[in-house]
């Protein structure tokens, strides 16, 4: 008996695609490091465990985010509001560090780093440990303290578009716009 040739490559375009059919919630990362604050938008995140209560988020190895929370040891994720839209965009272009947090509404918080103002919560954690995973870095963090904020609906992304808040118990999905999928 032989064994059945493996399946062809998944295409980097079709497995985009059906991962944009998991829907997640929208946080923006940030840490500070001496003078310097430091943010990227991040839907790649999830609770590790409740003993201690921990938290994994998935960054591409390239952000410039990520020197500066291993040099300060730590990071806070804040979970954004569905009116936080334009926060979310903002830290999701690459920008100068200064230009993305110009503005902004925040306060600091024990660890020193920015916590958005607004935010349905925020998590400050210390950085547990780094594991290299193809082209990114998962970052484990030991949550530290917990910062709850208004209730509200959450910012959600689903299929390359935002979700809209219809009420305080609702959200509509966005549709994919026409076309090939966003990269």
């Amino acid at each position: 008996m032989t064994a059945a040739p493996p399946p062809p490559p998944v295409a980097p375009a079709d497995f985009r695609a059906a991962m944009g059919r998991w829907a997640t919630g929208v946080s923006v990362v940030t840490a500070r490091a001496g003078e310097v604050d430091a943010g990227l938008t991040v839907n790649a995140l999830l609770s590790v465990a409740l003993e201690p209560p921990s938290l994994l988020v998935s960054l591409q190895r390239e952000v410039d985010s990520l020197p500066v929370m291993r040099q300060s040891g730590t990071f806070a994720v804040n979970f954004l509001a569905a009116a936080q839209r334009a926060l979310s965009e903002r830290f999701g272009r690459p920008a100068p560090f200064a230009e993305k947090f110009r503005g902004v509404a925040l306060h600091r918080g024990l660890t020193g780093a920015p916590l958005l103002d607004g935010c349905l919560g925020a998590l400050e954690c210390r950085l547990a440990s780094t594991t290299p995973a193809y082209d990114h870095e998962l970052v484990i963090g030991e949550v530290l303290r917990v910062e709850p904020g208004p209730d509200g609906p959450p910012l959600v992304f689903y299929r390359g578009s935002y979700a809209e808040a219809e009420g305080e118990e609702r959200l509509r999905l966005g549709r994919r716009p026409p076309g090939p999928a966003p990269r």
